[in-house]
C-alpha cells in the first residue's frame, strides 16, 4: 500500500479592484452591513465551491471610494491573470470591478508589503450639482488654494499624527507616519489634494484635508496647525472632511511586483 501524501499547490495571487464606495459601509466585513469585502469573498467563494479569505492592504471607509485598492488571496486554482479578472467581474456588483490580477510570491502581503500609498480629496464649490454629491466634498466658501499649499507644508515629512486620527486606534500601533507628497491642485470647479507617504492613520486623510480647507477659508493659520502637530493629542483636530470626496488612488510595493 502507497502511503505517499499528496499536498495541493497553493498560489497567492494579488488583485487589484477599483469601487464606487458609495452604496457601502467600506471595505471591511461586517455584521449586518454591505461591504466590499463581503462581496469580494462571496465571489471566490463560488468559485472555490468553499470559503476563501481575502486581504486588502488597508480599510476603507463607509462611501470612501478606491481606484487602485489591492487585496491578496490564496488559491489551489491556477488561473491566468485575465481569467480571474473575467471571471469575477461576472459574479460581483457593477461598482465592483477587478482590474488585474497577478500571482505572487507566496510571502508577499498585500498590507504589511506595501511601502507607499496614494489617496486624493476632492472638494467642490457646486454645491448643488447633485451628480457630485457622491463623489466630492462640498464647500460654498472660495478657498485661499496657494496658502493651502503654503500650510501643506507643515505635513511633509516624518512626523508623529496622533493629532490627526481616530482615537479609537490601538495604542500600540506606531503614530509617526512620513507624508512624501501633499499637492494641492486647483480645478474649474474643484480642488484636488494628493496625499502621498508610507502609510496613513485611520481617519488621517480626512483630518488633514479638512484642516487644510479651513485654513483656505482662514479659519486656521500654519502656525495654528503647526501647534496641532506638535500637540500630538487626538483632541486638538475636531476636523474631518466627508468620506466621499475620499479615494484610494495607488498602493505600490518594492521591486515592481504590482504594477
Amino acid at each position: 500500500m502507497c502511503n505517499c501524501v499528496t499536498h495541493d499547490l497553493i498560489y497567492r495571487y494579488f488583485a487589484i479592484v477599483r469601487y464606487d464606495g458609495s452604496r457601502y459601509a467600506g471595505w471591511q466585513r461586517q455584521n449586518n452591513a454591505d461591504t466590499i469585502q463581503a462581496h469580494v469573498e462571496g465571489a471566490l467563494q463560488k468559485m472555490h465551491g468553499q470559503p476563501v479569505e481575502v486581504v486588502a492592504s488597508g480599510r476603507t471607509d463607509g462611501l470612501v471610494h478606491a481606484k487602485g485598492q489591492v487585496f491578496h488571496f490564496d488559491s489551489s486554482k491556477d488561473i491566468e491573470g485575465k481569467n480571474w479578472q473575467k471571471a469575477l467581474n461576472s459574479l460581483l456588483p457593477t461598482d465592483i470591478r477587478i482590474l488585474n490580477v497577478y500571482r505572487v510570491d507566496k510571502d508577499l502581503h498585500a498590507r504589511f508589503s506595501a511601502v507607499s500609498k496614494r489617496y486624493d480629496y476632492y472638494v467642490t464649490n457646486d454645491i448643488h450639482n447633485p451628480f457630485l454629491e457622491c463623489y466630492m466634498g462640498k464647500e460654498s466658501m472660495t478657498l485661499d488654494v496657494a496658502y493651502m499649499q503654503e500650510c501643506a507644508k507643515v505635513f511633509i515629512g516624518s512626523h508623529d499624527f496622533t493629532s490627526f486620527c481616530s482615537a479609537k486606534i490601538d495604542p500600540r500601533k506606531p503614530r509617526v507616519k512620513n507624508i512624501t507628497r501633499l499637492d494641492i491642485i486647483a480645478h474649474q470647479n474643484h480642488i484636488q489634494m494628493i496625499f502621498e507617504g508610507n502609510g496613513f492613520l485611520r481617519y488621517m486623510v480626512r483630518m488633514l484635508a479638512q484642516t487644510l480647507i479651513e485654513a483656505g477659508k482662514h479659519r486656521l493659520s500654519k502656525e495654528d496647525i503647526q501647534k496641532m502637530l506638535e500637540a500630538k493629542d487626538k483632541h486638538v483636530c475636531r476636523y474631518k472632511a466627508a468620506p466621499q470626496g475620499l479615494y484610494l488612488v495607488e498602493v505600490r510595493y518594492d521591486d515592481g511586483k504590482v504594477d
